[in-house]
């Protein structure tokens, strides 16, 4: 349709500005994301009488299947004999915590992928910094994944894990995952407003972005069927690199961490990919947001 009651769509002006990405007032801006946050995970547990404990099935289950099969079954990776260092060492430790690390990531872009049309009723009604919404999913997210490390410390101290001086590495592993899943949030919800194949698609690749990072197979394994070169590539993923990175700060120490693996340059290139994913999603949104309005 060209014309609306017979006036051309040019005649009637460019399309009106809604609210934009963010706000000057700060304030506001963080009390909103972190309320609706707050507000969203208390409702995913309204009226269960385990509450936070369903949370957690998802990643127990899954560590237990795969803990089961590549331990007992396969033998893969078993945990028998293994001495520090050795990528069979705590092994369900390293397991149980990428898989934690992943459910985040999993949770924090995915969720935020119909984020922003799911909210239509009031996208259309109030006035407020659209950025809120993939924040808040993203904070959400956090909020799980804050609490499912407890359980991780836990296991892992049971395993027989000892504290060590690096575990005070761990919020620099948190805050590298959270920019990267930040800018893909971003981006995600602002491209499903104009293409609703997001989200089987970003299903579709979040199952291959699982076996593609080291979740599942120690990263020492990958190492022996790729040269140098291409592990150093394979490692430019984010998530290959905070999933090691964590391995080796929280529960593997003896085991080579990914300054090691990678050096300063190659460290450089990754966070390089966490900073360009992060400004994309972030201009994307931003250039977005004032006509989501209209588009939705």
């Amino acid at each position: 349709m060209s014309a609306v009651d017979g006036i051309p769509f040019e005649a009637l002006g460019r399309p009106i500005r809604g609210p934009q990405a963010l706000t000057s007032d700060w304030n506001r801006f963080w009390h909103l994301t972190f309320n609706i946050a707050r507000i969203t995970w208390k409702l995913r547990f309204f009226g269960s009488v385990l509450g936070y404990v369903w949370q957690l099935m998802r990643p127990l289950l899954l560590f237990g299947v795969l803990y089961i099969f590549f331990t007992k079954i396969g033998h893969v990776a078993s945990e028998k004999g293994s001495k520090p260092g050795q990528p069979e060492h705590f092994y369900g430790a390293q397991l149980l915590g990428s898989i934690v690390l992943f459910t985040f990531f999993s949770e924090a872009t995915g969720g935020a992928v119909a984020s922003v049309v799911s909210q239509e009723a009031i996208v259309r009604k109030i006035q407020f910094p659209r950025m809120v919404i993939p924040l808040s999913i993203v904070l959400g997210a956090m909020f799980n994944l804050g609490l499912n490390l407890i359980v991780v410390l836990i296991f892992a101290i049971a395993s027989g894990v000892r504290p060590m001086l690096t575990w005070l590495e761990l919020p620099v592993i948190i805050v590298v995952l959270a920019v990267f899943a930040t800018g893909l949030a971003m981006l995600l919800s602002s491209l499903f407003v104009y293409f609703r194949d997001m989200a089987p698609i970003w299903e579709v690749v979040l199952q291959i972005i699982f076996y593609a990072s080291p979740v599942v197979v120690p990263l020492p394994a990958i190492q022996a069927k790729l040269s140098p070169l291409l592990v150093k590539i394979y490692m430019l993923n984010p998530l290959a690199s905070t999933f090691e990175e964590f391995r080796h700060a929280m529960v593997n120490n003896p085991a080579a961490g990914v300054a090691t693996l990678l050096g300063p340059v190659w460290i450089l290139g990754m966070l390089l990919i966490v900073a360009l994913v992060f400004s994309l999603g972030f201009v994307v949104f931003n250039r977005t947001a004032p006509y989501v309005a209209e588009n939705l």
